[in-house]
C-alpha cells in the first residue's frame, strides 16, 4: 500500500502489454509464491525457480516445485517441500520491530470476520504479517506505514508472501492524512468493512472510524500498553460505535516431561491489548 506503488502506476491497458509481451513458459506473480524447503531445524523460504546457497550445499529450486516433493542440494543432501502458511510469515518476513504474533492475527481475524472480498484499512503497517495475513483470509487491505524505509521492506514482504497484488503498501501518517484532507483522500468511493490500527496514535484515528467503515463494519486495535488502549476505549465511545470491549491477549504454553504437567514458565504469555469495537 504505496503512494507511488506499481499498482497505481500500471493502467489496465500496461497490464494487458505486458502479459501479451510474456512468454507462454513465464510464471504469474501468483505462480511464484515462494515454497519452504525445510530440513530438520533448517527451513529456507525459496521461489519456485530460484536458487539459494545453504550449508548444506546450493539449493536449486524448479520452477514446477510442487508441496511434498524433495529437493536435493548439489551435495545431495535432501529438504522436503511445503507450502507457505500464514503462520510461516511471522517467522521468514524481515523484520522492522516486532511483529503481532499468530495467536493476536487469529484473534483479529476472528473477531471481524475478515473474509474474501473485505476491503481493510490499515494503520502501523510495521513488518506487514497483519496487513498480509488478511490479505491470505481474501481481504484487500490498504496499509499505512510512517517511514518510507520500514514501507520498502513491507512491499518487499508483501512480494515474498505471494500477495503484493492485494496489499497496497502506503508510506504516510494515517491520522494526519484523515485530519488535514479527509476520507476522500483516501481515494475510494466505498467504506471499508474493517479498520485495523497497531500505531501509537490509534486513538485519533479511531474518531473518524464511523466515516470510513460500513454499517456493521468493524473496529480492531492492537496495543501493547494499558495506557493507549484506555484512550481508544475512549474515543471509540465518543465515536459512538457500539460493542466496545477490550481483552489481554495472553497464552500459556504447558510444559510435560517425567516431573509432571504445568504451564511453562520460559515463553511470554503477555503480548498486548486488543480493542474491539462495531460502527452500528
Amino acid at each position: 500500500m504505496t503512494d507511488d506503488s506499481s499498482l497505481d502506476d500500471d493502467t489496465e491497458s500496461d497490464h494487458d502489454h505486458d502479459h501479451d509481451d510474456r512468454g507462454a513458459d513465464e510464471s504469474t506473480e501468483s505462480d511464484r509464491v515462494p515454497v519452504l524447503l525445510v530440513r530438520e531445524d533448517r527451513e529456507f523460504l525459496i521461489e519456485p525457480g530460484a536458487e539459494q546457497g545453504t550449508d548444506l550445499g546450493v539449493l536449486e529450486v524448479p520452477a514446477d516445485v510442487q508441496p511434498g516433493e524433495i529437493v536435493e542440494t548439489h551435495l545431495g543432501e535432501a529438504f522436503r517441500v511445503r507450502s507457505l502458511r500464514g503462520p510461516d510469515l511471522f517467522h521468514h518476513f524481515e523484520r522492522t520491530g516486532a511483529p503481532m504474533v499468530p495467536r493476536d492475527i487469529g484473534l483479529v481475524i476472528g473477531e471481524t470476520g475478515v473474509s474474501q472480498g473485505d476491503q481493510i484499512l490499515d494503520a502501523g503497517t510495521g513488518t506487514g504479517v497483519l496487513a498480509a495475513s488478511m490479505a491470505r483470509a481474501g481481504a484487500s487491505v490498504v496499509t499505512y506505514e510512517r517511514k518510507g524505509e520500514f514501507a520498502d521492506v513491507a512491499r518487499a514482504n508483501m512480494s515474498l508472501g505471494g500477495v503484493s497484488d492485494a496489499v497496497d503498501v502506503r508510506t504516510g501518517d494515517l491520522a494526519t492524512l484523515l485530519e488535514e484532507e479527509g476520507v476522500e483522500s483516501l481515494g475510494f468511493e466505498s467504506s471499508f468493512d474493517v479498520l485495523t490500527l497497531d500505531t501509537g496514535d490509534a486513538a485519533s484515528i479511531v474518531d473518524y472510524a464511523p466515516d470510513v467503515l460500513v454499517d456493521g463494519g468493524f473496529l480492531a486495535v492492537y496495543s501493547p500498553f494499558i495506557e493507549s488502549t484506555k484512550a481508544t476505549v475512549e474515543a471509540a465511545r465518543e465515536a459512538g460505535l457500539s460493542n466496545i470491549r477490550t481483552r489481554e491477549t495472553i497464552q500459556r504454553e504447558m510444559q510435560f516431561d517425567d516431573r509432571g504437567s504445568r504451564p511453562s514458565t520460559a515463553p511470554v504469555g503477555h503480548t498486548g491489548y486488543l480493542v474491539i469495537a462495531r460502527n452500528v
